[in-house]
């Protein structure tokens, strides 16, 4: 994993500094995780907010990263939105600062984007679409909704097998005002700790069994 994304991850207080309430809104999307880990199923995670634009896509990234940096195998992370829009340009400027590295595959009024956090890891594909779009799973996921919009105004989401709310505020009320560069950077944080948060609870096999021999 890259350098620059590792000292990133390791500014997170991935225990101490999330409050009760939100571990508890965390505990459903925690259990989801470990129950398919455990059963050695896939895991699919589908993030969806209104736009497919700004948090839905921090949370994908960041879950996928957190999946490989926890350890958690056949993770895959997925975002939609009820709407396609396109890939916020400073979700990327932000994301890159972080450490992640970003290709523009294609460009036009949706761009294509490969997103990597390591050299030899599989990139995420990032570009708006839908949530039920062809690239994203069609059953078998988890519906993680992570803007208060999109779960109110999307309450049946086909193909889900969880509907999990975690919603976090939206970083657009920041554009093209001075304090823009910081309100992204500190909303992809606030994600990013929450989401590594999760993986950080998921317990692993070779876990359980050192527990169990000691």
């Amino acid at each position: 994993m890259y350098p620059k994304l590792v000292d990133t991850i390791g500014q997170f207080q991935v225990d101490a500094a999330l409050m009760r309430e939100r571990k508890a809104l965390l505990k459903p999307l925690i259990a989801y995780i470990q129950r398919k880990y455990d059963e050695d199923q896939e895991i699919h995670i589908n993030f969806i907010c209104t736009h497919n634009s700004r948090r839905s896509h921090f949370a994908q990234i960041w879950a996928q990263t957190a999946a490989r940096f926890y350890g958690i195998q056949n993770v895959h992370c997925y975002s939609g939105g009820t709407e396609e829009t396109a890939l916020y340009d400073k979700v990327v400027f932000t994301l890159r600062q972080q450490g992640f590295q970003f290709l523009q595959l294609s460009a036009g009024n949706n761009p294509i984007y490969a997103i990597k956090y390591d050299d030899n890891c599989a990139p995420l594909i990032g570009f708006s679409k839908k949530y039920d779009h062809p690239y994203n799973p069609l059953s078998h996921f988890a519906a993680v909704m992570t803007c208060s919009q999109a779960d109110g105004g999307c309450p049946y989401i086909a193909g889900a097998e969880k509907r999990i709310p975690i919603t976090f505020e939206d970083p657009k009320i920041s554009d093209n005002t001075p304090e823009q560069d910081k309100v992204y950077a500190k909303t992809s944080l606030e994600i990013g700790q929450d989401i590594c948060y999760v993986f950080s609870q998921i317990h692993k096999k070779n876990e359980a069994a050192n527990i169990k021999i000691s």
